[in-house]
């Protein structure tokens, strides 16, 4: 299979999970309340959140050292990895326990928390494994079950049985999903005939691995949390159905990174990170430009596309909580270009080594975000939050965008 065609196989499959979720978070607005919703963005946002401590951002880490060893020793690395994983569960699943039960969910919501993580972050870990060894169909295809396959079964449920139409019956096929996704991932790792996996757990290496990633994982947690607090946030300043509304558009805008990352990025950075280390700068450099068109074309063609279908899609959901809320999105589209376009300058810095501009933005983004948020709350409280994070990540690709050029001139 030639790359053009894996290429468009890979968008395609992509395409298809985007559509899905697309379409999906308007199926929910229809069919549940917007409160419902609301709780909905919260529950996805913390466990998304919470990924990062059972995860420790690791993967930044295995996906550049996993490149430059021979598939014999390749297998002892993701063991290692899975045996600090496990540790970081014994370790951190009292604090959760505590924590959940002190939030302000429905007691249905608190039950699906940890089943839903664990697989979340099993099946987040394969696809970050599987792209980085380019083998991103295979991940297209893990994603697609894991995110568009029960959406399509929870859709298609809700319109034949109205007694479905809870957080419950959506929590559970999540759930099944991602049983379904894991048990491809395992498969599929296996299929790549791996070897180490007899090998003793390398302790140093794991050692290592922490010492790399602690600080990528404090720039992350900085970069994550604005994007947790803020739903929490905006329901302090205007309700949980408010959020609901939040939750609605910042769904459709954040299809526009699925789209990139299938497209664009998870060819380009397996690609920049080997021109970096065989030192062929000029071909880095050619396919950075390329990155930075495509994003530029498809953030753009988005932008306009999914604007001139909104009000038809809201007025298709009735319900006027999101129609009266639809000057949230042009923020919220905004905070999202913003991101995508910083992505160019980040793996760029990423593909060379170039760490410490990555991390020291991502850890600014916070009280930049927090600042803002809390300034312009007192003029335009309900705006306040998603303006807040388009000056977060305007900052972000400021830095990362100065910091390239400068580190830049040395590669010639």
């Amino acid at each position: 299979m030639t790359s053009h065609v894996q290429r468009a196989l890979n968008i395609g499959l992509r395409f298809g999970t985007l559509g899905v979720r697309f379409l999906f978070i308007f199926f929910l607005a229809r069919y549940l309340d917007a409160t419902s919703v609301g709780y909905y963005g919260l529950f996805t946002a913390t466990v998304g959140y919470c990924l990062y401590f059972v995860g420790l951002d690791y993967y930044v880490f295995v996906t550049r050292e996993i490149l430059r060893v021979p598939e014999d020793q390749r297998g002892r690395m993701l063991k290692g990895q899975a045996a600090l994983s496990g540790l970081l569960y014994l370790l951190l699943s009292p604090a959760a326990v505590m924590l959940l039960a002190h939030m302000d969910w429905p007691g249905n919501l608190v039950w699906w928390f940890f089943p839903i993580l664990i697989l979340e972050h099993f099946n987040q870990e394969i696809s970050r494994l599987l792209v980085a060894l380019s083998e991103q169909i295979s991940a297209s295809v893990i994603l697609f079950v894991r995110q568009g396959s029960w959406a399509i079964a929870i859709v298609a449920l809700m319109m034949h049985d109205p007694d479905s139409r809870h957080l419950d019956a959506v929590m559970a096929l999540w759930t099944c999903a991602g049983v379904a996704a894991a048990a491809s991932g395992i498969w599929k790792v296996q299929r790549l005939r791996m070897g180490g996996w007899r090998h003793p757990i390398d302790w140093n290496w794991i050692r290592k691995g922490i010492t790399v990633s602690a600080a990528f994982l404090i720039a992350t947690l900085a970069l994550r949390g604005f994007q947790t607090i803020d739903r929490y946030w905006l329901e302090a300043l205007g309700g949980i159905e408010m959020v609901g509304a939040y939750v609605l558009f910042l769904g459709v805008a954040s299809a526009l990174m699925v789209f990139l990352d299938a497209g664009v990025f998870s060819f380009s950075y397996p690609a920049l990170i080997r021109h970096s280390h065989n030192r062929e700068y000029d071909l880095a450099r050619t396919r950075l430009r390329q990155m930075l068109v495509q994003t530029l074309v498809c953030s753009l063609g988005f932008a306009v596309v999914s604007w001139l279908l909104l009000p038809w899609l809201l007025d298709w959901v009735g319900n006027p909580v999101y129609m009266e809320a639809i000057h949230l999105y042009p923020w919220v589209m905004a905070a999202m270009l913003i991101n995508a376009l910083g992505m160019v300058p980040h793996y760029a810095l990423y593909s060379h080594g170039q760490d410490k501009p990555v991390i020291y933005s991502h850890i600014a983004a916070l009280p930049v975000f927090a600042l803002s948020t809390w300034i312009i709350s007192k003029s335009a409280p309900i705006l306040a939050v998603p303006a807040g994070i388009v000056i977060a990540f305007l900052m972000i690709l400021t830095w990362k965008t100065l910091a390239w050029r400068r580190i830049s001139r040395s590669y010639v």
